[in-house]
């Protein structure tokens, strides 16, 4: 089978010089391409992690006995006897004088925390935390949005061994404290609120609110981010300004943990019930980040990162461990595309000369619909464009190349909360083809399971990874026989991960995501994927957003409607339906095309921007709201009601 022409290829001097060939030559493989180097690395998980360790200089308080001591999943054994701290290793490899942090909103400001003043800082907060009685194994949560005290009290409570977690301040505070509650804290840290479109949000009322409903909190530490004054109000515990509590002058010191420590809990997007918290350990965090930043994204000192990230989507956890490869990472707070300068984060990349700039497929989509040039700034620093959090559709590959430079590496990525990292994306030395994700990332045994449980090629399958990650989960919270966890991704197939997603392994190695294979379309026996369609239909100016489900009826049929947001001062008539469909019998195939096409008032999602694709269908199937859906993790909750009336409205049509 003949391989297709790539999109682009890497230019062979940026290889030469990249990280991962230096990586390469540290392993005697200096000669290799990505090919060789993934299939050793997931064929020899103990020599490739074992040289990860060495070639980033992991400096343990106690050695390792063993890389990888028992291999299984879940519950694989790795680096046991090892002993080192996180935050020790992200602070540790800048000089005094750089830039670690630089501060980013949406009016376009900015100030920056030196690496002296960033582990000044991380030292004050950490003597704070202690003498409020936080110490290894206890939870430090914030409630922030995305600046440097964020990533200053991450490192503080990690120095100390507590454990971390965070969300978002647009997060309600009953949907905080679905998620916090369930840990138990000991210390809330939260700001006086967040900037948005214009707007700066006050949450002053909400972080009391949230306070009020974490009974096992010693203190509140709070934050002056926005200028908002905090009054004196009943808090249920010790209130602390930030101010005091960052100021001091201490010396830092972190504790030495276990490999497997605790390091930080996030959550799933929790669409149903309460939010699952998956819980990491400090040295799988730390090898895979290193792994993933340093070699796949080329980061090191003297580059720079901003990626458009909230607290509470597991991109800001790279977005802190930027640090750990001594590049400079870069805090953002508002829109990503305000309407007052839509293009703002272009503006800010081409100031402060960034070298990767991290994105969504909505954003590039984005940009694109609306006319944005990117390319009026100077953004020859510039040399990956991340993009991750959906399916990159093919169409967005010449936009990128045409507005932000033509040697510019998009990479697209697909990785989960669940391993906070990617399976699969790009290297500096892997061609990209539109549409594809290059290849599994080093060290993720992935391939694509048929029904049956075997590995196919060239043929839509469930993500599989069939060897340990030191980045899979240590356990779910609350969860003590560990039966939630194994029935999350062990329950389809006895120790191999099935992530959940709907892929296709190609023959020169790519991957193809389709999206959620719980949402997918299976129409007369014939798997759709919905991203396919999605990608044909919002390339059309007339369309905002669209969101197709598959749903199957109680008398054995099959309903396949597709649902549009029109553009603004557009109406959805036949004229325009019939656009969509020969858009659809085009560029997907002709049995994508659906059975109708509705106008919508707007598409849910969830907070961290995922299309409600299951909930809708099992509302619109007749599922009760409180079944299907937590409303407090939705970021429009009034659009469920507008679907589960569309659902009776139809079944009472059909009676």
């Amino acid at each position: 089978m003949s391989v297709p022409e790539p999109f682009m290829t890497p230019d062979p001097q940026a290889v030469a010089d990249s990280n991962l060939m230096d990586f390469a030559r540290h392993v005697g493989m200096s000669g290799a391409d990505y090919d060789a180097l993934y299939r050793w690395s997931v064929t020899d998980l103990e020599g490739f992690w074992g040289a990860v360790w060495e070639y980033f200089d992991i400096d343990a308080d106690t050695p390792y006995e063993r890389v990888l001591a028992e291999e299984r999943m879940p519950g694989a054994r790795w680096f046991p006897g090892a002993t080192l701290n996180y935050a020790h290793h992200a602070l540790r490899n800048l000089a005094d004088d750089a830039v670690a942090v630089i501060a980013l909103d949406e009016t376009g400001s900015c100030y920056e925390v030196t690496a002296s003043r960033l582990r000044a800082q991380v030292a004050s907060v950490a003597a704070t935390l202690r003498e409020l009685g936080v110490g290894p194994g206890d939870r430090v949560v914030g409630y922030l949005p995305n600046t440097p005290h964020a990533i200053v009290a991450f490192l503080a409570a990690a120095s100390l061994g507590a454990v971390w977690s965070v969300c978002g301040q647009d997060y309600a505070p009953k949907a905080a404290a679905d998620r916090f509650a369930q840990l138990e804290p000991t210390v809330l840290i939260g700001a006086d609120g967040y900037l948005f479109n214009g707007t700066a949000h006050d949450r002053r009322d909400a972080t009391l609110e949230l306070a009020h409903a974490l009974p096992t909190l010693k203190a509140t530490l709070l934050v002056g981010h926005v200028g908002l004054p905090w009054p004196s109000r009943a808090y249920p515990s010790l209130v602390v300004p930030w101010e005091d509590a960052a100021t001091r002058t201490e010396e830092l010191t972190c504790t030495p943990v276990p490999f497997d420590h605790p390091l930080w809990v996030v959550f799933s997007s929790g669409t149903t019930g309460l939010p699952k918290g998956i819980v990491h350990g400090h040295g799988g965090v730390l090898l895979e980040h290193l792994k993933t930043l340093g070699l796949h994204s080329d980061l090191g000192p003297g580059e720079r990162l901003l990626w458009y990230t909230t607290t509470h989507w597991m991109m800001w956890n790279l977005v802190a461990s930027t640090l750990l490869t001594g590049a400079t990472t870069c805090t953002y707070d508002g829109s990503p595309a305000p309407l007052a300068k839509p293009g703002v984060l272009w503006e800010l990349a081409a100031r402060h000369r960034v070298t990767v700039f991290g994105t969504s497929p909505q954003y590039l989509l984005g940009m694109a619909k609306f006319g944005i040039d990117p390319s009026v700034h100077d953004l020859s620093s510039i040399r990956v464009v991340g993009c991750t959090g959906s399916t990159l559709p093919a169409s967005a590959y010449p936009w990128v190349r045409d507005h932000v430079g033509d040697r510019v590496l998009l990479a697209s990525i697909s990785g989960g909360t669940d391993v906070v990292s990617g399976f699969a994306g790009s290297a500096p030395n892997t061609p990209v083809w539109a549409g594809e994700l290059s290849a599994p990332h080093l060290g993720v045994a992935l391939a694509a399971y048929d029904d049956e449980g075997f590995p196919v090629v060239g043929r839509v399958g469930e993500l599989v990874v069939t060897r340990p990650m030191p980045s899979m989960p240590l356990y779910f919270w609350n969860d003590p026989d560990g039966s939630r966890y194994r029935d999350a991704y062990f329950s389809s197939y006895p120790g191999v991960w099935r992530h959940g997603d709907w892929i296709t392994v190609t023959g020169h190695g790519s991957v193809i995501v389709h999206g959620r294979s719980d949402s997918t379309l299976n129409r007369n026996g014939v798997r759709l994927g919905s991203a396919d369609i999605h990608d044909v239909v919002e390339r059309l100016p007339e369309i905002a957003e669209a969101l197709v489900i598959g749903a199957e009826e109680d008398d054995g049929g099959y309903w396949m409607p597709l649902f549009v947001v029109p553009a603004a001062g557009v109406t959805l008539d036949d004229t325009l339906r019939e656009k969509i469909r020969d858009a659809i019998r085009t560029g997907a195939s002709p049995r994508h095309v659906p059975d109708e096409i509705l106008a919508v008032p707007g598409i849910p999602h969830t907070r961290t921007g995922k299309k409600l694709e299951v909930p809708v269908k099992r509302l619109l199937q007749g599922a009760p709201v409180e079944q299907v859906v937590n409303l407090a993790t939705v970021d429009a909750p009034d659009l469920i009601d507008y679907y589960a009336r569309l659902g009776a409205e139809r079944r009472d049509r059909s009676a």
